[in-house]
């Protein structure tokens, strides 16, 4: 199998050959923006690290710049998002000519050459909104995407802005990925209350039925090794990719590539995710990890917490997806291996 290309891959954010799509959710968000009159001209993907936010979001990218009338802008949010707006828009070669038929000079903000006998635009704002002007009147929409975002002040700009040109009828539309707690903390902004009412795509664990039918098809595996593989991803988007790279290259699932594979989850993944815990997160997570059931009550004796105590760090793990707490009196962790991990790092 190492002769071939491996189809899947363990780079964060690159789109692999090998791919389960998630064609309903995809479907919802293009339906929506190509209406007429859509209700929603933003969605927000959230998820924990390698849940594939930022796969799925160029894919949703991809389909729409292959429409005709759709321009489509990746932003850095590391930067001046509405510098970053108006110098791609103006590097566009198809729209620098509807620009300077609409007289934006933007000689001024250090953009394009003059234009004799119109003034320079000296506000960026109004230089968006007059680009966006000429957008909608040569019938074309544009979407914005900006990946893991956070609560900058360039973001909070960037939005407060986006939220004028929305009430202006523009032709708009915005994708944004993040942490739970990341995208929570920029909606909650009070000036930002079109954020807050933005619906969230969440990007949950991947069906194991389709995953091992994956396995069983790309990897030649048996039915019961695809299904037994596919459980020990729990779903896990990035764990789907490695487990999948790694059998690949060693042409088998073995000790070694199960050594390895733990391995990349707990240096790309579970590092991170361990050092952004607070001590009563690690302390929960320590608990759920020792106890063989899963119950609350069980997690709850092994701790000695008493109910009050319990639930806000549980809820704090669940908005980090790190657990999930959706079957009733019980709380599992949704990474792979992760209860090994922590074992492992307990303090």
């Amino acid at each position: 199998m190492a002769a071939s290309q491996n189809p899947y891959t363990v780079t964060f954010g690159k789109e692999p050959q090998s791919l389960i799509p998630r064609t309903m959710q995809q479907s919802m968000i293009l339906d929506e923006f190509r209406r007429d009159n859509p209700s929603n001209q933003v969605y927000v993907i959230v998820g924990p690290r390698g849940s594939g936010k930022t796969v799925f979001m160029t894919s949703v990218s991809k389909k729409l710049a292959r429409e005709d009338g759709w321009i489509t802008i990746e932003l850095n949010p590391e930067r001046s998002l509405l510098e970053g707006l108006v110098a791609k828009l103006n590097s566009e070669r198809n729209l620098v000519g509807l620009f300077r038929d609409a007289q934006i000079n933007l000689s001024f903000l250090g953009l394009g050459v003059q234009i004799e006998g119109a003034p320079p635009v000296v506000d960026i704002e109004v230089a968006i909104t007059r680009m966006l002007e000429s957008i909608k009147r040569h019938n074309k929409r544009l979407l914005i995407t900006v990946d893991e975002i956070t609560s900058t002040p360039a973001m909070r700009e960037f939005a407060s802005a986006f939220q004028i040109f929305l009430r202006q009828d523009l032709p708009i539309y915005l994708l944004m990925t993040g942490l739970y707690e990341n995208v929570s903390d920029l909606q909650n902004e009070k000036s930002l209350t079109f954020l807050y009412r933005a619906p969230k795509v969440e990007l949950k664990p991947l069906n194991l039925g389709t995953i091992a039918r994956n396995y069983r098809r790309t990897l030649r595996v048996p039915s019961d090794s695809s299904l037994e593989m596919a459980r020990l991803t729990r779903g896990y988007s990035f764990a789907f990719q490695v487990l999948g790279y790694l059998t690949w290259e060693a042409g088998e699932l073995s000790e070694e590539v199960m050594d390895e594979y733990r391995q990349y989850l707990d240096d790309y993944v579970y590092d991170k995710v361990w050092s952004e815990l607070s001590a009563g997160d690690r302390r929960l997570a320590v608990g759920i990890a020792k106890s063989k059931t899963g119950k609350v009550s069980d997690v709850r004796g092994i701790l000695g917490m008493e109910t009050n105590q319990f639930n806000p760090y549980r809820r704090r793990l669940i908005r980090k997806g790190v657990i999930t707490g959706e079957e009733r009196g019980y709380v599992r962790f949704i990474l792979p291996c992760f209860e090994d991990y922590v074992i492992e790092h307990e303090e």
